[in-house]
């Protein structure tokens, strides 16, 4: 080697979880790519080193595997290295500790998150507030007051930054001394819109900015619909507030019901355009909401604190299902978050959790989310 040269880094210098990082850096991969590699080789780094006919074997389309083969993804990784290193952001990677808890449980949760402010343990007890960008200033001061009110009582605010309903309900949350989380539809370093700037400084300051996408990203239109599902994940529930019947807070809403969270909606005038989506959510079975209290009164099991009672595993685990076992700990997780945080395959982990649930060592919480049992 040259005198002076730099070794040539390799795989052996990259930890799994840098080769999830890099998954998230690969446009549109998404969440269930991460899942379907993982159910297919055990590891992200894994996946990286297969060949294309073994990625397209995994279960990823051609079109996928082919940008996947020609990403060149150990220098797109120390990129987004450098320039996290020198912004003020966390990252957080689908698995870490600090992964918020209630978007894990969601099968289409973004493998990698970015983070400026604070993410508190608290922040399980949160509440979305969305609605049209072209918000009536009655509609921004209902929800400005709901969420000045719900903050009041110890419930985090979860929207989107965007004008309108959403920037009235990041200020009511602030005005109440509250915690307050915005998802962008960009990279943390390119807010929008730019005259909200000052808004995404003190939301960061009570709680936190997220986005999915990675530095520098501009906020493209199709990145709003997608990071809907951000804010739903991360929330007990949805309020939304004035929207048209093409507004994307109904793509929240759709996003919440799929997700196994409440949805809710203020009442408007029978004739208005901005409130033809609120009624028809309504008419279709979400909680009419007038104050909040409606909320409160259908989130109040859920804003139950969280168990700590440590519970001893079983003694006849074996060592996969104490893997299982212990990725629980926590509180309830997704199957796909359990195949993340053990690193298990797709069929094992499900096998496993039909054993573990047969025995009454863990259970079914809905759908695919599960936690420990009772008694153990």
């Amino acid at each position: 080697m040259p005198s002076g040269a730099r070794p040539r880094r390799t795989d052996a210098d990259v930890t799994e979880r840098d080769a999830r990082w890099a998954w998230g850096l690969l446009p549109q991969a998404g969440g269930l790519g991460l899942q379907t590699l993982l159910a297919g080789f055990g590891s992200a780094l894994a996946a990286w080193q297969a060949s294309p006919q073994q990625i397209r074997d995994a279960g990823i389309g051609p079109a996928l595997a082919g940008r996947m083969q020609r990403f060149p993804w150990r220098a797109a990784l120390r990129a987004e290295q450098a320039r996290v290193a020198a912004a003020d952001v966390r990252v957080l990677v689908w698995g870490d500790p600090d992964y918020p808890a209630p978007l894990q449980q969601v099968g289409s949760a973004p493998p990698v998150i970015y983070v400026r402010g604070t993410l508190e343990v608290e922040d399980a007890r949160a509440v979305a507030v969305v609605g049209s960008r072209r918000a009536t200033a009655y509609g921004e001061a209902v929800a400005g007051d709901l969420a000045r009110e719900l903050a009041q009582r110890g419930l985090t605010i979860v929207s989107g930054l965007a004008r309108g309903i959403d920037a009235a309900a990041h200020r009511g949350a602030l005005d109440a001394g509250g915690r307050t989380l915005a998802v962008l539809g960009s990279g943390l370093d390119q807010i929008y819109p730019p005259e909200h700037r000052g808004l995404a400084e003190a939301v960061g300051r009570a709680g936190a900015l997220l986005s999915e996408f990675p530095l520098g990203t501009p906020p493209l239109r199709l990145h709003f619909p997608q990071r809907n599902r951000i804010i739903s994940g991360l929330s007990l529930g949805v309020v939304v507030v004035e929207a048209g019947l093409g507004s994307g807070a109904l793509i929240t809403a759709d996003h919440a019901l799929e997700q196994g969270r409440e949805v809710f909606a203020v009442p408007g005038r029978v004739h208005a355009r901005y409130s033809e989506g609120c009624n028809r959510l309504i008419k279709a079975g979400a909680k009419l909401v007038e104050s909040w209290e409606d909320v409160v009164s259908e989130l109040v099991p859920a804003l139950k604190p969280p168990r700590r009672r440590a519970r001893r595993a079983p003694p006849s685990l074996t060592p996969d299902e104490q893997r299982v076992y212990e990725a629980l700990a926590a509180g309830p997780l997704h199957i796909d978050a359990i195949i993340v945080a053990t690193g298990l395959g797709g069929g094992r982990v499900a096998s496993i959790l039909v054993e573990l649930e047969m025995r009454g060592v863990v259970r079914a919480v809905k759908g695919k989310v599960f936690e420990q049992a009772d008694g153990n």
